[in-house]
């Protein structure tokens, strides 16, 4: 699937990547970062870390690495200590990944060398015989592991909050199943935040279904609503 994708620039100025055998876009064409920080850093990380000086996130889609470097300058910025797990099917070459924008975006001009090591981390095969995170900056560690959602069976309750930043369920509706949400929903603490763009009927009571307290908030440009889902 990576081979046939291309950067394609959105309006925000930011890149994403463009998958013709899907027919989808990594991020949304009317602003990547702007998406990104709307549904992942303001919703999410934001709301976690008011109470919270060490987080323990998963992101679910790794994709370009644009959630985990806005969740490396936000920790930064609010010095909240972060241990990040991705998990991701289809790594991108670090080729491709050298043409993507971010770091050169004017919000972001400080941070092209942290974005380069975020993804010259090694993937780990699952399952891992050996977890550990790389540290990228004084409050910012990564692991990434690569393996499909599907396969992903988290080894312990230790999240606090999770990027659920996967194709949409018209696309791959095997990622958005209740048997994937109960299986994340035991690798979350009580209190615990899901945060995702997609507010589909039938996604939300499967949250709800699982025990999660679920609130659509304003979407990003584009976007009507988003979802932040809490584990009760």
């Amino acid at each position: 699937m990576t081979n046939s994708l291309k950067v394609v620039v959105t309006k925000d100025g930011s890149h994403t990547l463009f998958v013709p055998e899907l027919n989808e876009h990594y991020h949304s064409s009317f602003g990547a970062v702007t998406e990104s920080r709307h549904v992942f850093i303001e919703a999410g990380f934001r709301e976690a870390s008011r109470k919270l000086d060490r987080l323990k996130i998963l992101e679910v889609g790794f994709g370009t690495g644009l959630n985990a470097l806005l969740t490396l300058l936000e920790a930064e910025k609010l010095q909240k200590e972060v241990s990040y797990t991705a998990i991701e099917a289809y790594p991108l070459d670090i080729t491709l990944v050298g043409k993507l924008n971010y770091p050169e975006l004017q919000a972001l001009e400080e941070y092209p060398a942290a974005f380069r090591r975020i993804h010259l981390v090694s993937w780990i095969p699952y399952p891992p015989s050996l977890i550990s995170h790389q540290q990228i900056t004084n409050y910012f560690s990564i692991q990434k592991i690569h393996c499909s959602l599907e396969d992903y069976r988290p080894s312990s309750v230790c999240f606090d909050l999770i990027y659920f930043d996967a194709f949409a369920p018209d696309k791959q509706p095997e990622m958005w199943s209740e048997k994937i949400f109960a299986s994340l929903s035991q690798s979350m603490v009580p209190g615990g935040i899901l945060v995702t763009y997609c507010v589909k009927g039938e996604i939300v009571r499967r949250l709800k279904s699982l025990g999660f307290l679920t609130e659509k908030l304003p979407g990003p440009p584009g976007k009507r609503h988003m979802l932040r889902a809490i584990k009760m």
